[in-house]
């Protein structure tokens, strides 16, 4: 079967969008001309360039395995099948879902007899290979080293967490940025009046047109797979002449809500949590509660979400509102307690709570700058009255001796040497004028000059 499959038509010559292959296929590009989006990659010269030229001096300084990584529908399996279709190279796919190290090593044989015969060279395409295991990654390294296959290897993951080490190493990295609407909105017209599409047999209305670019969300595979969905409803029956219609209902009732772009195991997810935390720590409410209806959407696992806003109540609110962290604790336990969908109340009261509140790292700062200290080798001896005298001989060495009981003195603060002889003086919490922490600050103030007189 032909790359890309000509498009299967009815008895007037219509395209039928209901038997075939998917739109999304038959509009693969042909070239590198028709590729949307990726100009960084298509530079005159640049190695994706040499991978797909027919030349064989081009061929030969071009990469034996190039690593794709980019977001879904931005065109990882359409520069892999160009690749195999430059001087008509012999492409074979395999899935990280579905393939093992025996259907590798099967390749890799079969790829080696066919070079050792004078036959094409054979491109080798995995998708998504951030689901293969080390070992199965591992298998890839002797085929890539001696050229027996052309390796390109897609994933939506960051590969310098999903890929192995040796494997990245001896492979070109190609980074796939995000479509932009004007990309895919080319790319939705293309599909409409091209042969290898609807062929004109249907019209967009601008409405419907921008509906759809906007629920594709950068994804050209899922912009024409709703695009092929609107054309077969309204193509279905429809008795000419003429193009039919696709409008914002049509488009519409194609696809209920658009997927949401987050992945519980990729970059998403951490791009989506390291959002969060920063929303809240920079007092945007509505753009943490935005990251949170995401990753409850996207199915995350609600006790994560109440784990980040744990520690965004200590490190971020810190003594500004000491009763953040009982509200995110409280709702870690309630979480738990009642699980979802229930949970995502408890879990945007938590986000609210430590979103709006006044906001100080002072304590966070301070245990780092004394754990430095202590890193740094700056501890000293205890002194003495501080040690423990609960023992038989404590007193005969000193210690305990001289010891102030602090309830004794006034205010409960005994003018007394607590910090070893070295640190003396040592200043590590800074108190913020935020929130509670202004009357801490304050507090803090009287208490060090009790102290500073020991």
């Amino acid at each position: 079967m032909d790359l890309f499959d000509a498009a299967v038509t009815t008895p007037d010559g219509r395209p039928d969008v209901r038997d075939g292959a998917p739109l999304a296929v038959r509009m693969r590009p042909r070239s590198l001309d028709e590729v949307a989006g990726q100009d960084h990659l298509l530079a005159p010269g640049s190695p994706l360039r040499r991978l797909v030229s027919p030349a064989e001096e081009a061929r030969r300084a071009a990469p034996s395995s190039v690593v794709l990584w980019g977001p879904p529908g931005t065109g990882k399996t359409t520069l892999a099948y160009l690749v195999a279709a430059a001087a008509g190279r012999r492409f074979v796919e395999l899935s990280g879902v579905t393939s093992g190290v025996k259907d590798v090593r099967a390749v890799v044989e079969d790829a080696r007899r066919r070079l050792a015969t004078g036959g094409a060279e054979t491109v080798l395409f995995i998708d998504e290979v951030h689901r293969f295991s080390s070992t199965q990654q591992d298998a890839l390294l002797p085929s890539v080293e001696n050229r027996w296959v052309t390796l390109v290897a897609a994933t939506t993951e960051n590969p310098s967490f999903s890929v192995v080490s040796p494997l990245l190493s001896r492979s070109l990295l190609l980074t796939l940025r995000p479509l932009t609407d004007g990309d895919v909105r080319t790319l939705v017209r293309r599909a409409v009046t091209d042969e290898r599409g609807l062929a004109g047999a249907v019209t967009l209305e601008e409405e419907a047109e921008e509906h759809l670019v906007r629920l594709a969300g950068g994804d050209a595979r899922k912009a024409l797979t709703i695009l092929e969905a609107a054309a077969g409803a309204v193509l279905d029956g429809y008795p000419g002449p003429g193009a039919a219609t696709v409008d914002l209902a049509t488009v519409e009732r194609a696809v209920d809500v658009a997927a949401v772009r987050y992945d519980r195991a990729g970059d998403q997810h951490y791009d989506v949590a390291s959002a969060f935390i920063k929303s809240m720590r920079g007092s945007d409410v509505d753009a943490a509660l935005h990251y949170l209806a995401r990753m409850v959407v996207a199915g995350e696992d609600p006790r994560f979400i109440a784990r980040r806003i744990v520690i965004a109540a200590a490190e971020e609110v810190g003594m500004a509102d000491p009763s953040a962290l009982q509200t995110a604790v409280a709702a870690a336990q309630a979480v738990q307690l009642i699980g979802m969908p229930e949970a995502r109340i408890v879990l945007a009261e938590a986000v609210v709570h430590v979103a709006t509140a006044p906001k100080s790292n002072a304590s966070y700062s301070a245990v780092d700058a004394a754990i430095a200290d202590v890193r740094a080798g700056r501890v000293g001896t205890v002194p003495a009255h501080l040690r423990d005298a609960h023992y038989a001989g404590a007193e005969r060495v000193g210690h305990g001796q001289g010891y102030r009981y602090a309830h004794d003195e006034p205010h409960a603060v005994a003018a007394q040497q607590y910090l070893p002889d070295e640190l003396r003086g040592a200043r590590y919490y800074a108190p913020s004028d935020r929130g509670y922490e202004r009357q801490v600050a304050e507090r803090l103030a009287r208490i060090r000059e009790v102290l500073d007189q020991a």
